[in-house]
Formats: structure tokens, C-alpha cells, sequence
């Protein structure tokens, strides 16, 4: 019942629409064409000004975004004042780069068409309804950013413009074919190996330790010996998606009447324009409509506005609240009227009253079933809100036990098993919980129980009390309960040392030419052939790629490592040029092109930034 409580915040229609707002702040950012300067500004860039609104608009798109990503965690890194200054000047940084990235394309003489923004604007999602563009939507959410079609087109080309002159940058760095094949060639060569293994947990077993090791040894390392911090924890949880409800007729009705502004579709009109750059061109083009013309062939023909002239002029259903003053001044009340022409801050519109619908609201019958599940909600909630008022003050009024606080709930306490930091119990397993648990508030002295905690809640519809029935400090083992592993840990060191030993004297025999006879008394002998390439992440396959090449007939040798901590001597007998594929080649070349595409993009910011005159303003320190 209650899962739409929990869900509203996840919406995927919720986040897309969030996203949108998200985006029309990033815009607003990109240079100072939509928002003009003044003495209140944020930064100068050789002398462009980026104003205090468009700094404050680009600070809360970065506050959107990151409560979208975090959710709970961003509240409270936000409440940390040093954290907000850093993300603001972070944010400033970004408009001054972007502002010099902008100046530095117009001295290129970089730039986008109309064409090219219009196909922009055609291919962007939001903007579009079952895959085709719908001019609706788009007029709808463009108003809803606080911008007119126009000053979207003209932040989008900034952002476009850009655009170009980043790929132009990145498409700069290139390698030549016969440096990626050598490189190719390098990469994956392969070289042939034999190992001999020399068994540390075999030589552990033969080790033999003295007392006086094993108490040094702990001595010196208690650390590795601590028992970390313990609790067991005696809890009442309360759900409000657990709360009984129902919800009668008396109550739907009585809903629908106190909401109906819920249920009410506002009357909507439709309108088509037509956009001219001057207003002699559209009084030429009313004359032509009031002799009979085809407003949606002329539109489609003469109109500037690249939105709507593609659907002969039409602007789809608006909402007034969605409707521009320009056409809600025009006096147009009568389906199919034409109005004069309209001074507007685009240029000059004739527009028309293509049709009305009234206001509509939804009967009773159709929203029935919603309304129920909303009072069942509401009443759940206020049952919910109400208990939880009750069990925490019977909780602060009993604060030696939960007794009380189970009584007033109805529910027995829960109690966990030990658990420590790290192993926390999924049900109790929230931050605001586990913060109660851990910040030591709730602990007794001597690891006796404590208080009750406070009211805890989780989500807005789930609530804890809690306390600490058992706590253990966290305290180093004594010897006697970790004598055995010391011993362990302090063989397996005398046997790593002994196997590094061995396999140093048996590698100068081999490199002396007497490594048979050698090899022979150890036991050891070097085993079938192995192929290993230079991509292998295993410490073996590295310590192979850095013995030096082998002569003719005489193997090449080293030692390392394997990956159970054994010491292995190596034998190299034969390198390879390897072979790569074409595909992996490419991928490999484009890696690596990227990358110092990425290196020569940030010389240019670091090259204009130096060049540029730039002066701050002291709005960064001045929280919102």
C-alpha cells in the first residue's frame, strides 16, 4: 500500500523532466548571451561578463545533480559550509572556462548553422514522443526552463560550437603506421618460460620456533591481533506500509471535493504563428491570409521559426500557464480568428485560434480507485506518525529497558546477533541507525546496556528505538588465544626468507653454468614450456618481462613470485613478436590517440587561462 511512497522519488518520468531543468541551468551557464551583466557580477573573462544570475542558475544545477546521484548523503555534505564553498568555486571555474573555450571558438571562426541546431533539437529525446519530434513537448518544457524558443536555440549553438572546437582538438593526434605496428608488435609479444617452484607452505611445515620468536613477534605486530568493537542491539522497528487502513465512501467523496483542482484538466488552446524578421514582411503575409491564403502552406514556406513552421505553423495544445503574453494579449477568442500583427522579442508573429477545449474535470467514477489508495495512505501515515509519538515517549519515560516502548507498539523487541562496523544486520543496516549505534551515545560503562535511543526515522516511513543490550570494546587478543597463528605467521616468514635464500644461490649457479648439478641436490627442476604474454596481470608473467633477452641456446634467468606467494626461478628460452588483430589494433590506437587528444586539450585550457584576463567577484563566498 505504502510503495508509492517509496518509489515517487525513483520515478523514471520524475527524473527525465529533472534532468531537463537540469540541462536548461547548464545552458544558461555557457557563455553571457542570455542574462545580461551587471555590477553584482561573478567573473569577468577578457571582459565578458558572467553575471551573478547565470552563476546562481549554474550552482543550483549542480546542487540538482548531485542531490539526484546521492540523495540523503548530499544533504548532509550540503549542510558543511566549506564543502558548499569549494563546490561553488568549482562551479565558477567551470562557467570561466567555458566562457574562454567560447571566445577562443568565435576567434576560429567556428560555427553552427540553423540547419544544424534544428537537427539538434529534432534528435533530443525529451523533446520527442513515441521517436518523432513533438513541438508541444517542446514549447511546453522550454517554457518551463524560463526560455523562449529562440534564446534555446541560441544557448544550444554556444554549446554546439563548442562542441567543435573540442573534437577538433581531440581529432588532432594521430600515430603512424609503422609506429602502431611496432607498438603492436611489442604489445603482444609472447615470451616462453619454464618454472621451477620452490614450496614455501612445504619448507613452513620444517620450520622450527623458539617462545621468545613467537613473543617477539607479537610484541611487535599487536596490531594484526585487535578484536574490533562488538554489539548486540535490541530494536522496535514500525512501518507505515504495516499500519491498518481502509478507506469509505464518505471519505473518498469527501477527498474529491476538497482536491478537485487534482482532477482538473485547465482549458487548453491552440495556436498557429507564423514569425517574420520584419513587420513589413508580415503585413505583406496577413494581407495574403486575408485574401484567402493557406496559413500552413505560407508558414511552412515564410515562417523563420524552424519549430513550428515544420508542422505549418502549429504550436500544439497550450496550457495558459504554458503560453506566451505575446499570444495570450493577441484578443484571440474565436476558433479559426486571425490576429494583426504581433511586436515580439523574436521579431513580428501572426498567429491563430485554431481551437478551445474547456475546462475538464474527471468524475467521481474515474478517479474512484486513486483516491482510495491516497486516503488509505494518508490515514496509514497519520496512524504511523501518531504510534511512533507514543513508543518514543514511552521509550524516554522507561529508559532501562524497551518494555514500555514494546507495550505502547504492540511488537516484542527484535535482538540482533554480534555484529561489529562492518557486518552490520541488513534490517538495521541505515545510516541514521547505524550512527546511533556506533557514536557510542547508547553504551553503558563496562559494556553494561545504556540508553533507549531517540525516535529514528528512516525514509519518512519507517522508524526505529533502539538500544545496546551487549557491547565488547575493541581490545588486542591476548597471546594465548592467538599463540597458534603467530606461530604460523612467524614459520611462514622464517620459510619465506630460507626459500629466497635457496633460490639466490641456485640462480647464480645457473647463471654460472651449474645450475644442473644444482638443481639436482635441491630437489627442484624446471618444468614444460609455458607461453606468456605481456598483457598477463599475474606477478609471474611481470617478472618475466623483465628478464633481459635470451642469447641463442642459453636460456636467460630471474626469479619472482607466484601468486600463492611461492619463490619461482625462471628459465626464459625464446621471445616472440606477437600478432595482433586489426581490431584490437584499432582499439588500441584510439586509447592511446584519446589520451593525448586529453593531454593537448588541457595545455590549451592552461594556455588560455594564462593568456586571459580574468577578474573574480566575490559572489563564491556569498552562500545561497
Amino acid at each position: 500500500m505504502m510503495d508509492n511512497l517509496r518509489t515517487a522519488a525513483n520515478s523514471v518520468v520524475l527524473k527525465v523532466i529533472f534532468g531537463i531543468i537540469i540541462v536548461s541551468f547548464i545552458l544558461t551557464g555557457v557563455s553571457g548571451y542570455l542574462i545580461g551583466g551587471g555590477n553584482n557580477y561573478a567573473a569577468k573573462v577578457n571582459g565578458q561578463e558572467i553575471s551573478r544570475s547565470q552563476f546562481e542558475n549554474a550552482v543550483a544545477s549542480e546542487r540538482n545533480r548531485m542531490q539526484q546521484q546521492m540523495g540523503d548523503q548530499f544533504s548532509e555534505l550540503a549542510a558543511n559550509e566549506n564543502y558548499i564553498k569549494t563546490m561553488r568555486q568549482q562551479v565558477l571555474s567551470r562557467l570561466v572556462d567555458e566562457a574562454l573555450l567560447d571566445q577562443y571558438a568565435k576567434e576560429l571562426g567556428l560555427g553552427i548553422s540553423d540547419e544544424q541546431v534544428r537537427k539538434a533539437i529534432f534528435a533530443t529525446p525529451a523533446f520527442q514522443n513515441e521517436g518523432k519530434f513533438d513541438n508541444t513537448r517542446y514549447n511546453a518544457l522550454v517554457n518551463q526552463m524560463g526560455m523562449t524558443a529562440d534564446q534555446y536555440a541560441q544557448a544550444l549553438r554556444n554549446q554546439l560550437t563548442t562542441n567543435q572546437l573540442i573534437s577538433a582538438v581531440a581529432g588532432t593526434d594521430f600515430m603512424l603506421p609503422g609506429e602502431t605496428d611496432q607498438l603492436a608488435a611489442l604489445v603482444s609479444q609472447q615470451r616462453l618460460v619454464r618454472e621451477a617452484t620452490i614450496d614455501v607452505n612445504a619448507l613452513a611445515a620444517k620450520q622450527q620456533v623458539s617462545d621468545q620468536e613467537i613473543a617477539s613477534y607479537y610484541e611487535q605486530n599487536k596490531g594484526q591481533f585487535v578484536a574490533p568493537e562488538q554489539f548486540r542491539v535490541s530494536y522496535i522497528k514500525l512501518d507505515a506500509a504495516s499500519m491498518p487502513s481502509s478507506a469509505s465512501e464518505e471519505d473518498v467523496q469527501a477527498y474529491y471535493d476538497q482536491h478537485k483542482d487534482e482532477f482538473t484538466q485547465p482549458e487548453r488552446k491552440r495556436y498557429s504563428i507564423i514569425q517574420t524578421k520584419t513587420e513589413a514582411d508580415a503585413k505583406a503575409i496577413l494581407d495574403e491570409l486575408n485574401n484567402g491564403g493557406d496559413f500552413a502552406a505560407i508558414a511552412k514556406e515564410k515562417s523563420t521559426d524552424v519549430i513550428s513552421k515544420r508542422n505549418g505553423g502549429d504550436m500544439g495544445w497550450l496550457e495558459d500557464s504554458a503560453t506566451v503574453p505575446e499570444l495570450k494579449d493577441a484578443g484571440l477568442k474565436e476558433k479559426g480568428q486571425l490576429s494583426g500583427v504581433i511586436k515580439s522579442s523574436v521579431g513580428f508573429l501572426i498567429a491563430r485560434l485554431d481551437d478551445i477545449q474547456p475546462e475538464q474535470v474527471k468524475p467521481l467514477a474515474d478517479v474512484h480507485a486513486q483516491i482510495a489508495v491516497k486516503v488509505k495512505q494518508e490515514k496509514a501515515l497519520d496512524a504511523y506518525y501518531a504510534l511512533q509519538q507514543k513508543v518514543s515517549d514511552a521509550a524516554s519515560s522507561d529508559n532501562d529497558s524497551l518494555a514500555s516502548a514494546e507495550q505502547v507498539a504492540g511488537v516484542k523487541a527484535a535482538v540482533t546477533g554480534w555484529f561489529g562496523h562492518d557486518n552490520v544486520p541488513a534490517e538495521l543496516n541505515f545510516k541514521p541507525v547505524t550512527d546511533a549505534i556506533f557514536n557510542g551515545g547508547l553504551v553503558g560503562e563496562n559494556g553494561a546496556p545504556g540508553n533507549n535511543s531517540d525516535i529514528i526515522t528512516v525514509d519518512g516511513d519507517r522508524a526505529f528505538v533502539l538500544r545496546v543490550a551487549e557491547h565488547k570494546a575493541e581490545s588486542v587478543k591476548p597471546l594465548d588465544e592467538v599463540k597458534a597463528q603467530v606461530t604460523d605467521i612467524v614459520k611462514h616468514n622464517k620459510a619465506e626468507q630460507q626459500a629466497k635464500l635457496d633460490a639466490e644461490k641456485l640462480l647464480a649457479a645457473l647463471k654460472d653454468g651449474k645450475g644442473d648439478e644444482a638443481m639436482k641436490v635441491a630437489g627442484l627442476r624446471f618444468g614444460e614450456t609455458k607461453t606468456l604474454s605481456r598483457t598477463g596481470q599475474d606477478p609471474l608473467s611481470q617478472a618475466t618481462f623483465e628478464l633481459p633477452l635470451p642469447q641463442p641456446g642459453k636460456p636467460s634467468f630471474g626469479m619472482g613470485n607466484d601468486m600463492q606467494g611461492n619463490v619461482v626461478l625462471l628459465a626464459l628460452d625464446e621471445v616472440k613478436a606477437g600478432e595482433m588483430p586489426e581490431a584490437q589494433k584499432k582499439a588500441m590506437v584510439q586509447g592511446i590517440t584519446q589520451n593525448n587528444a586529453q593531454i593537448a586539450f588541457e595545455a590549451l585550457m592552461s594556455n588560455l587561462r594564462k593568456a586571459a584576463k580574468i577578474k573574480m567577484g566575490d559572489i563564491v563566498d556569498q552562500q545561497q
